[in-house]
């Protein structure tokens, strides 16, 4: 897996955003004050790694 894939990303101002953001690399989100940049780094892409973390634990642990 080379990439992560958000798709129809839909927080505060995001509007059913799709994007591939490349793995181990440094990644910087710019845009205008109120453009979705806080929503796409804290709501979208934070939520989605606890996701996987908890997906990842074992229910026998």
């Amino acid at each position: 897996m080379e990439t992560i894939a958000i798709r129809g990303a839909r927080t505060h101002n995001l509007k059913n955003i799709d994007l591939d953001l490349p793995r181990d690399r440094l990644i910087v989100i710019t845009g205008l004050s109120g453009s979705g940049k806080s929503s796409l780094a804290f709501d979208t892409i934070y939520a989605e790694g606890q996701r996987r973390y908890v997906e990842s634990l074992s229910a026998y642990a």
